[in-house]
């Protein structure tokens, strides 16, 4: 995939198809942030870890910058987003 004042950047047909993720997990350490992507389910209840990314808190601080660009741009088109609610009941991951 390649946009203006880009390099050229490869992905594989899984990768392109994306995966739907409806839990995030975030921790930190000194030196980096893990964000693990879940699809959780109620029944069965539990949940499997599709994706888990690691980063620096610089580059962290980046992802957070576009994240909320790009949320200011879909709502400037298409309205206010609400945040979704928390779970009823915790499904075992904190």
């Amino acid at each position: 995939m390649e946009t203006k004042n880009t390099l050229p950047v490869k992905a594989d047909d899984e990768v392109m198809k994306g995966r739907y993720t409806n839990f995030m997990a975030v921790t930190s350490t000194s030196e980096e942030f893990m964000m693990d992507f879940l699809f959780m389910s109620a029944n069965p209840p539990g949940g499997q870890v599709l994706a888990r990314f690691v980063t620096s808190p610089g580059h962290m601080k980046r992802i957070i910058e576009a994240l909320e660009t790009q949320m200011k741009v879909y709502e400037d088109t298409h309205g206010k987003v609400s945040a979704a609610t928390s779970p009823a009941a915790p499904m075992g991951f904190h």
